[in-house]
């Protein structure tokens, strides 16, 4: 469960001016609005990179408002993906269970896991550099999922993908979000995405939320 309570946040001359909206336990919601209207600043703000200026953060239930980031229990899929070059891809699906010093064994297993679960398992031992578009966006699916977030915050996740590997990451995300069940917030400018992913879906204009809107 998201739950945003009269947000507030201020940028320089732009604010988000009390948002508020809840996604349910499992829910998959769509946040659509124009370029600069907000929407990256509340996900932020959700992920703990954003400092709100006023009102409450609850994910599962939890006021999360002052935690620190590693401590929200999100993952989080940037719109640049941020894959580190020098890093192979099973040390980015590693990276977030060595920095919460889990077991070699158990880091193995998860990343046997997610590989199969995201179509990764021959891609291991490359580096980011030479793999497509689709396998960059796995890889980054992958590093977020790999500490089993109850929440995955994605933004812009599918816009510079082509139509082909967009319906493949249509397919690859309704199975992440029936075999984990993680309650995600997804930021696009692009309606068959909502159409497809979404049970849900909020409209940002100038750092308002203006049309929340239940339903497929």
């Amino acid at each position: 469960m998201i739950r945003l309570e009269n947000i507030c946040i201020k940028i320089g001359n732009f604010r988000v001016e009390e948002v508020s909206f809840e996604v349910p336990s499992g829910g998959y919601c769509a946040l659509m609005g124009k370029t600069g209207c907000g929407k990256t600043t509340v996900l932020e703000s959700i992920c703990g990179l954003r400092k709100v200026t006023s009102g409450k953060i609850f994910l599962m239930g939890r006021d999360i408002t002052r935690e620190r980031a590693a401590n929200r229990g999100v993952g989080f899929v940037p719109q640049d993906l941020a894959l580190f070059s020098t890093m192979s891809i099973r040390e980015h699906l590693s990276f977030a269970l060595m920095v919460r010093k889990q077991g070699a064994k158990t880091i193995a297993r998860r990343v046997d896991e997610l590989a199969e679960l995201l179509g990764l398992s021959l891609l291991l031992d490359r580096k980011p550099n030479g793999l497509s578009g689709g396998e960059s966006q796995r890889v980054a699916l992958g590093r977020a999922l790999s500490a089993s977030p109850d929440i995955l915050c994605l933004d812009e996740p599918l816009s510079a993908l082509d139509d082909e590997t967009r319906e493949e990451m249509f397919v690859l995300l309704k199975r992440v979000k029936q075999e984990t069940g993680v309650t995600t917030l997804h930021i696009t400018h692009n309606m068959s995405e909502t159409n497809t992913l979404a049970d849900m879906l909020l409209r940002m204009e100038e750092g308002r939320i203006v049309q929340p809107d239940h339903g497929g």
